[in-house]
């Protein structure tokens, strides 16, 4: 009889290299696209990294729309067991302008964000989340790849469409 064990440890810095990285992605975005600006940016990104830290966040998508229209979208799913990744670095996402530019960004939470949770959070987030309807399938667009955020165990699994 064989056994085996395998552990995935990852650190707060390792959540905040990855996070950074993703930063570095929504930064871009809100340049090129004009959607965001830089503060609002920055409210999103601390969201994503406070929400990450503390184990509540399953996946980001972001999706650029035109007259409601999906023009680009990013997912971001979180890998707790990212060991195996290859990290890349941030980039890819110099989105066009569009004409009436929207950013939707969608926060997918883990079993463990419950209401405790979500009061506990609440005076540490600078955005108000609440719950959406929205289709992030983005069937309306092609698949066109993706990166590898990850620090040790911590990662994040980034997918892009296109039209």
């Amino acid at each position: 009889m064989n056994t085996m064990t395998k552990t995935a440890t990852y650190t707060k810095v390792d959540v905040a290299n990855v996070v950074r990285r993703f930063k570095t992605d929504l930064f871009m975005i809100a340049d090129s696209t004009g959607a965001i600006t830089q503060d609002e940016a920055a409210a999103y990104a601390h969201d994503v990294e406070e929400l990450a830290q503390n184990g509540y966040l399953h996946k980001v998508d972001l999706t650029l729309l035109s007259y409601g229209v999906e023009q680009r979208a990013l997912c971001y799913t979180v890998d707790t067991d990212a060991g195996s990744l290859t990290s890349s670095r941030p980039g890819g996402v110099l989105w066009p302008r569009v004409p009436s530019p929207y950013l939707r960004i969608v926060l997918f939470y883990t079993a463990e964000y419950d209401d405790d949770a979500r009061e506990a959070m609440r005076s540490r987030l600078h955005n108000s989340w609440s719950p959406t309807s929205a289709d992030t399938s983005h069937s309306t667009l092609n698949s066109s790849g993706g990166r590898n955020y990850s620090s040790n165990a911590y990662g994040f699994q980034r997918k892009d469409w296109t039209q």
